[in-house]
């Protein structure tokens, strides 16, 4: 289980990620596009990265609105791992 951070490491952490909003025990990103195609094709461009950390976020998908929702589900709050993995989302 990974340990979580604390407050002062998550405020931190978030002032380095643009587009991304610390909600209680969650980091959220929301991303808009021009329809559902295109609202898909980015939900499956997170399939690869998140795999490979074995870190996988909560998504809700409303038809051009992408909602990413990361936290540590057995930790219990936001870890090093959701900011790793919202870094490698910010970058696609």
């Amino acid at each position: 289980m990974a340990p979580l951070l604390s407050q002062a490491e998550i405020q931190a952490q978030a002032h380095l990620l643009s587009g991304w909003a610390v909600e209680g025990k969650t980091l959220q990103s929301v991303r808009k596009f021009k329809n559902f195609v295109e609202a898909i094709a980015f939900v499956n461009k997170l399939v690869e990265p998140a795999e490979t950390a074995g870190h996988h976020p909560d998504l809700e998908i409303s038809y051009n609105k992408v909602i990413i929702t990361l936290t540590t589900h057995d930790s219990g709050g936001l870890t090093q791992k959701d900011f790793d993995l919202a870094q490698q989302i910010s970058h696609i």
